[in-house]
């Protein structure tokens, strides 16, 4: 199972529009987003633009959870909002998924998880603890440099960084 992971959209729009271009080519069966969705209008692109299942956890400029979960429930239980944490097993691999870096590297030295993926600091990161992943997918925001998402294959339990950039 190939999954698609994303992080800090931040509203942007365009970027958001290109990363699920790419994830589509990609192929990836399910998408996880690690937070700063920002607006509820990005998690409404994502839920449409994208068929599978969306799993969510919230950052610290997500705004407006009513509405985002409102919007998460117009899509039949596909779109689902965990708040700050969540335990998924995907594949038949355990992930946690987590905004923040310093917990996310003390979830991965617990060892419990396959794959442990967070956001925040916008800088994309693949490294092993143990037996355990951790990775950044980077951000959608385009901040610090060229946007990026990740893509997890659960058979392999390989993570790649893929660029995306302006005019794809």
């Amino acid at each position: 199972m190939r999954i698609a992971v994303i992080s800090d959209i931040h509203d942007n729009i365009w970027n958001l529009e290109k990363a699920l271009r790419g994830i589509s080519r990609a192929s990836a069966e399910a998408l996880i987003c690690c937070g700063d969705l920002c607006a509820p209008f990005s998690l409404k692109q994502i839920a449409d633009g994208f068929d599978g299942p969306v799993h969510v956890v919230f950052g610290n400029n997500d705004g407006d959870p009513l509405l985002l979960s409102r919007i998460a429930g117009q899509y039949d239980g596909r779109v689902v909002l965990y708040g700050i944490y969540a335990e998924l097993t995907l594949g038949g691999r355990q992930i946690a998924v987590i905004h923040y870096p310093e917990p996310a590297r003390r979830i991965a030295q617990a060892g419990v998880f396959d794959l442990v993926l967070y956001g925040h600091d916008h800088r994309r990161n693949s490294e092993r603890i143990g037996r355990t992943l951790l990775a950044n997918p980077g951000e959608v925001m385009g901040r610090l440099g060229t946007p990026t998402f990740g893509l997890y294959d659960t058979e392999a339990g390989t993570f790649e960084h893929v660029e995306f950039a302006a005019g794809e």
